[in-house]
């Protein structure tokens, strides 16, 4: 059996989908297809079943799943053993606050595999590193930058707020609202600035660092609080989300870099593929 063909089905499994599975893996269509159909050959199982949307995993496909991802991480395994021998280059990349731990997970997870030899840190995004990523505004004037994700804030609610019930929320539905004030935050500045031109004050019940800790004081009902709004957030169904009427706030996660390098060139590989997908 070609771990080459298992590594195609692990992609195909969790992409959902053949043309994206393609995509994240640099290669043609076709090639992906061909993979799968020599395993479903191998297996004697149809292993996804196909429609218009994408693919569905069939019940062998999801037997063959964990199995498949167990023996290429043992694979993997052989693999480190041999290259810790070998010569390592390093790759330190700053990293800001508040950008979601899965999706980069998955995209560090991403980079890694693709360069096994790399030994990479990641540092706080002040300190000197090979590429940052960062939100747009803290970009430096001799950097260049390349987009990953964007994305808007959004006003976060206790579920029994009487703000939840309300279809859209205005900004004179602020005024005097109980409010946990996190910083640095750009768009926190942008809208106390938008507030104060119209005569309208929060009341601030506690200054935080931290989007974790905004959640978790709005959770406990001291106030509500402006957080961008990734998937990772706003999965949390035990709040309410709202835009505010009439007022954009939006930021961009860029990885922001000066000097070219082949590691650089692989990580804006990775990059560009969750900005197309």
């Amino acid at each position: 059996m070609d771990l080459k063909h298992l590594n195609y089905f692990i992609t195909v499994y969790e992409q959902k989908s053949f043309s994206a599975a393609a995509k994240h893996c640099f290669i043609a269509q076709p090639s992906i297809s061909a993979a799968i159909a020599q395993l479903e050959l191998e297996l004697q199982q149809a292993l996804f079943t196909r429609h218009a949307r994408g693919v569905t995993p069939t019940d062998q496909g999801k037997k063959l799943y964990p199995l498949a991802k167990q023996l290429i991480g043992k694979a993997d395994a052989i693999k480190q053993t041999f290259l810790s021998q070998g010569i390592h280059q390093s790759f330190r990349l700053g990293v800001t606050k508040g950008l979601g731990v899965k999706r980069m997970s998955a995209l560090l997870n991403d980079f890694t595999s693709a360069e096994p030899s790399m030994e990479l840190t990641l540092v706080p995004q002040h300190e000197n590193s090979d590429a940052r990523i960062i939100i747009k505004e803290e970009l430096k004037d001799e950097e260049k930058y390349h987009l990953i994700w964007q994305e808007d804030y959004l006003l976060v609610l206790p579920m029994n707020h009487p703000l939840s019930l309300k279809d859209e929320i205005r900004l004179s539905d602020l005024d005097g609202l109980a409010f946990i004030q996190r910083s640095p935050c750009n768009a926190w500045q942008m809208l106390n600035d938008t507030l104060t031109l119209s005569g309208i004050q929060l009341d601030i019940r506690a200054k935080i660092q931290t989007i974790d800790y905004a959640l978790g004081l709005v959770r406990a009902g001291l106030g509500c609080a402006l957080v961008p709004a990734h998937p990772e957030i706003i999965e949390n169904t035990d709040l309410t989300f709202k835009a505010i009427n009439k007022l954009k706030l939006t930021r961009e996660i860029v990885l922001a870099y000066q000097h070219p390098s082949p590691l650089l060139n692989t990580l804006r590989q990775q990059v560009k593929l969750i900005s197309e997908s």
